[in-house]
């Protein structure tokens, strides 16, 4: 009988453990993400619930000037299949790597796109002529994003209510749809998420989720991208980079390309 527990006990261990594993470590101590992207990876992984992103066909990255010095053409041959590139924030900031990381991105071929960090200080109307001011309309770009989360800023540390919310950030995403044909992408995260009630919107969205799959976290919601580590590596970059998978396969990311790039 001892024996038969024992046989048991090591097989229920082995199959928890296959069920928590994460890659193996490649050089450096990174994670590498394996399947379709294996130079992709990643320096605190972790196990995952409900999925993992590794599966996915279609990665990319998302930067602001804290990335510094990038090789877009080295990390377009490791796999990064899109890159959204920080812009702007409140009405009165924009990224002094923007314009940079712009050129050199449509030079390296990796389909692009501009986001903004949204402050609720300032009207929806306000920042969204701040964003066009900055942001060039350019056939081929991915539509614009708007990082909808709250703010840890000792200038604008409100939290709106969520009608509000809503109203503020629907003017800015008409105002910037009408501008570039495109309607914006509504990046966020989970605590946001709940407070403002973003389930109620019928949007594209981008989901911030790096302990569990969005299906487990955001329940019932649709979403076309999923920022999963902020701890990422790539070659090109240097340090940590935050990595985003596509939802669909690389013949779906083209359809998505095809319908949702600006014109």
């Amino acid at each position: 009988m001892r024996q038969l527990i024992a046989i048991l006990t090591m097989l229920t261990l082995v199959v928890v453990a296959g069920c928590a594993r994460t890659p193996p470590r490649g050089p450096g101590g990174a994670v590498h993400v394996g399947g379709t992207v294996p130079e992709l990876g990643d320096t605190a992984p972790h196990a995952w619930i409900g999925g993992h992103p590794y599966n996915h066909q279609v990665h990319g990255v998302d930067v602001s000037r804290w990335q510094g010095d990038l090789d877009w053409a080295r990390m377009r041959q490791a796999g990064v299949s899109f890159a959204f590139i920080k812009s702007t924030e409140g009405g009165d900031h924009s990224d002094p790597m923007f314009r940079r990381y712009w050129a050199e991105t449509r030079a390296a071929g990796i389909p692009r796109g501009a986001y903004h960090y949204y402050y609720f200080c300032r009207t929806g109307r306000e920042q969204a002529e701040w964003f066009i001011r900055n942001v060039p309309r350019e056939r081929g770009a991915l539509p614009p994003v708007i990082d909808l989360e709250w703010t840890a800023s000792r200038t604008c540390p409100r939290r709106p209510p969520s009608a509000e919310v809503q109203r503020e950030a629907a003017e800015f995403m008409d105002i910037l749809h009408r501008h570039y044909g495109q309607r914006p992408i509504i990046y966020t995260t989970v605590d946001f998420y709940r407070d403002s009630a973003l389930r109620n919107w019928r949007e594209e969205f981008w989901l911030r989720s790096v302990a569990g799959h969005p299906n487990v976290v955001y329940p019932g919601q649709n979403w076309s991208f999923w920022q999963y580590t902020g701890t990422g590596t790539a070659p090109g970059a240097r340090g940590n980079i935050d990595l985003n998978a596509f939802a669909g396969n690389r013949t779906q990311w083209a359809q998505w390309l095809a319908r949702r790039s600006q014109r």
